[in-house]
């Protein structure tokens, strides 16, 4: 997908998702100076800002950082330059809270049949989830991400436990293993969707 058909997620300087902002147009991202248009009517809540950082949400182009120049209705010109951080890790770290309950299915463990799970937090890059079963770091496993526009089964690998406040469930934080470029791309969808809407409620 060329870039200039790309969807932006607008983040203020401490990141913290604001809007989605497409380019005006396939001339409007060249150069230093971009031309956005702002999604959803959220365009006064971004010229609360002046500072921002952008990521591509449908392919693994850099991550930039932007300063407004002018706007114009729900229009915004950028003063663009590439981000020092790397647009791969941002998008992989940038974690939402969303709880929806699951299973995952062993792939490397020994255990049988599926175990029911809740998730605590998902991200580009990987799951945080409560289960009442013992898992092992390192096991892998199948999980059913049913927050995606159409239910994704993508696999992860465990990572470390975490601290638990949840009765008797455990909490385990995990990443996601050998996705592919369309599966990357649900993810990435879903994770900046959810914390958009998260901004809101």
């Amino acid at each position: 997908m060329g870039q200039e058909q790309n969807l932006y997620l607008l983040l203020d300087s401490g990141g913290i998702p604001l809007a989605q902002a497409r380019p005006q147009g396939p001339a409007s991202i060249s150069g230093n100076l971009w031309q956005l248009v702002v999604q959803d009517d959220k365009i006064d809540l971004v010229l609360e800002h002046k500072q921002f950082k952008l990521m591509a949400i449908t392919d693994a182009s850099p991550s930039y950082e932007g300063t407004l120049v002018r706007s114009r209705n729900d229009m915004i010109q950028l003063e663009v330059r590439k981000s020092a951080t790397n647009g791969n890790d941002m998008r992989k770290n940038l974690r939402v809270p969303v709880r929806f309950k699951s299973f995952i299915y062993p792939v490397t463990g020994g255990w049988p049949g599926r175990r029911s799970v809740e998730s605590h937090d998902l991200s580009c890059g990987g799951i945080a989830f409560f289960t009442d079963q013992s898992l092992q770091i390192g096991e892998r496993f199948e999980v059913v991400v049913t927050v995606t526009s159409q239910p994704l089964v993508v696999v992860g690998e465990i990572l470390r436990m975490r601290p638990s406040n949840q009765g008797g469930s455990i909490m385990y934080a995990a990443k996601f293993v050998d996705l592919c470029e369309d599966e990357e791309t649900l993810l990435r969808e879903s994770v900046f969707n959810l914390q958009l809407s998260g901004r809101f409620r």
